[in-house]
């Protein structure tokens, strides 16, 4: 389905540019591109749009607009995890039962061995933001999401042992935080026929998301409770967190860059006890545009985040999902994709684009589920 809207969308496109490129069209605008040609006729402005002016879909925040202008545009993001990881090394569930010790042994029913092991689990993310530039130096933006997680796990029988008792699913969806940001430029100047820009990004990420999720599980003797879901299961952090971060982003002809770093720091705890570890994360791309409408992206991103400070009382149980020490950890993932524009015609104005994100490299606190890829397709329109 995805692959299909693409293709239809790059064929559109292709047609609308050799149109415009027949007839001398000038897409108007309110996207403040790199290195695109400006030019100014009364108080309008008129710019030549490119694919390559976007930096790669799965990063947010890359560029301001210009005063007045409005855009919409909506992310869907998949990632999927399969195996576990202890460290650097790959861990099967029959290693992680009879080696990793419960943080919770000598409390009542709780062995002293992890005896619940995730095998897979898949987050979709619907991401629906709105974006308006009171000024040329300041672009506003708001995020909302709806999240659903699924996750598959292992019950091993009663307190010791190899033995599989049988599996399980949960699942948690709604709403996750919302997020509230500004970009502040920095940065605008073009010498020789490159372009350079830079801004900061101020962010504010709201609670909105739960963090009480609950469903059924199999424990170790065979009942099926509905507890309190562990950590990743949850839609949200449940504190305000900042996102401080900077972006810088060049052109020379054909050929963009770009690269940004971001943090997300927890302002303390949650009502429930404990807040998410802070996270710290360094992307760098590149991008050649063969033709203006499309455009082809490498991107390489570091991402470190620390294990859950504090501890929910209520999440009690002989799983590692239930361990904070047990989250967090540093990952490298390489990323290819492709962003399309539409520059004449019903389709000027749009924005498609897709990511691919693979890791190659995770060192995860304790045993975790390890990430295998994660993709993201996109849309925006500027009015």
């Amino acid at each position: 389905m995805r692959r299909s809207a693409i293709v239809a969308m790059a064929a559109a496109l292709a047609s609308a540019d050799a149109h415009a490129a027949q007839h001398g069209d000038q897409p108007h605008t309110g996207d403040a591109v790199l290195g695109g040609k400006e030019h100014r006729a009364g108080h309008g402005r008129h710019m030549s749009m490119e694919a390559v002016d976007s930096a790669p879909i799965g990063l947010m925040g890359d560029h301001l607009m210009h005063k007045g202008r409005f855009a919409l545009s909506f992310r869907s993001m998949r990632m999927s995890m399969e195996g576990n990881r202890i460290g650097t090394d790959e861990a099967t569930p029959e290693e992680i039962v009879t080696t990793v010790p419960n943080r919770f042994f000598g409390a009542p029913m709780q062995p002293p061995t992890l005896r619940v092991v995730p095998t897979e689990m898949d987050m979709d993310m619907l991401m629906i933001g709105a974006i308006y530039a009171p000024t040329d130096w300041l672009t506003l933006m708001a995020m909302a999401n709806i999240v659903r997680k699924e996750m598959d796990h292992i019950t091993f029988q009663g307190p010791m042992g190899t033995n599989r008792l049988g599996t399980f699913t949960t699942a948690s969806s709604g709403f996750g935080d919302t997020r509230l940001a500004g970009l502040v430029r920095l940065l605008r100047s073009e010498t020789g026929g490159v372009s350079h820009n830079a801004h900061l990004n101020l962010g504010l990420s709201l609670p909105t998301g739960s963090i009480t999720e609950t469903d059924r599980i199999l424990t170790p003797t065979g009942a099926t409770p509905s507890p309190r879901l562990p950590y990743p299961m949850q839609l949200g952090s449940g504190t305000v967190d900042f996102e401080p971060g900077a972006t810088y982003t060049g052109r020379s002809g054909a050929i963009a860059w770009g690269a940004q770093y971001r943090a997300t720091l927890r302002s303390g705890t949650n009502d429930e006890g404990y807040a998410l570890g802070d996270a710290h994360e360094a992307t760098a791309w590149g991008q050649y545009g063969p033709a203006p409408w499309v455009a082809f992206s490498v991107r390489g991103r570091f991402r470190a985040q620390a294990p859950i400070d504090g501890i929910d009382p209520t999440i009690v149980a002989p799983a590692q999902t239930a361990d904070p020490d047990f989250q967090g950890g540093d990952r490298f993932d390489v990323g290819v994709g492709v962003n399309f524009v539409g520059r004449a015609g019903a389709i000027k104005g749009h924005r498609l684009g897709v990511e691919a994100l693979l890791p190659t490299y995770q060192d995860l606190n304790g045993p975790q589920l390890e990430t295998d890829w994660t993709l993201t397709l996109g849309w925006r329109k500027t009015f």
